[in-house]
């Protein structure tokens, strides 16, 4: 058994490495109660994305994947968020804030920013070490969907689509 569990360990590892798309079922589960520093000063709380679908993105500017999918990411906040769709990029602990800072401000990302200094909130959410990992949270609070690596984004805007049409 310790064996298999490695192999799909270091499948994990390989595939989130190279920037392939892992599909993980989060199985509907409340999103973890964390509280995110946003670049501004403020926070903001997991119950403050209740009433919103929500895109948490933990990346690195660090990480290649997480570069190269920004652009997709900002093309999918502007493309549904006056339609009451939200993201937020949290930077691993690792990330110096500076670079946080610069990455966010040259690139003109259009949604929040959180720093994620101490590693409390990877940790929360399900002890995150891979990045890109993105969860989607529905209106309600409970994460539908977790990716580790780039998603498949038209699969993404699908679901987007589906829950922004739920109650």
């Amino acid at each position: 058994m310790g064996i298999k569990h490695w192999a799909v360990g270091a499948a994990l590892v390989a595939f989130a490495g190279v920037g392939a798309f892992v599909y993980l079922d989060a199985g509907r589960s409340v999103a973890p109660e964390s509280t995110f520093v946003l670049l501004d000063g403020s926070s903001q709380t997991t119950a403050d994305l209740r009433g919103k679908v929500t895109l948490v993105n933990f990346w690195a500017t660090s990480c290649t994947t997480c570069v190269a999918e920004m652009p997709e990411i900002i093309a999918t906040h502007n493309k549904y968020h006056a339609k009451g769709f939200d993201t937020l990029a949290v930077a691993m602990s690792y990330d110096p804030p500076s670079y946080v800072v610069n990455f966010a401000e040259s690139r003109k990302l259009p949604f929040k920013v959180a720093l994620d200094n101490t590693g409390a909130v990877a940790k929360a959410w399900g002890d995150v070490r891979l990045t890109p990992s993105t969860f989607i949270v529905n209106k309600r609070g409970e994460i539908v969907k977790s990716f580790v690596g780039a998603p498949n984004f038209p699969e993404l805007h699908r679901l987007i689509e589906k829950l922004l049409a739920e109650s």
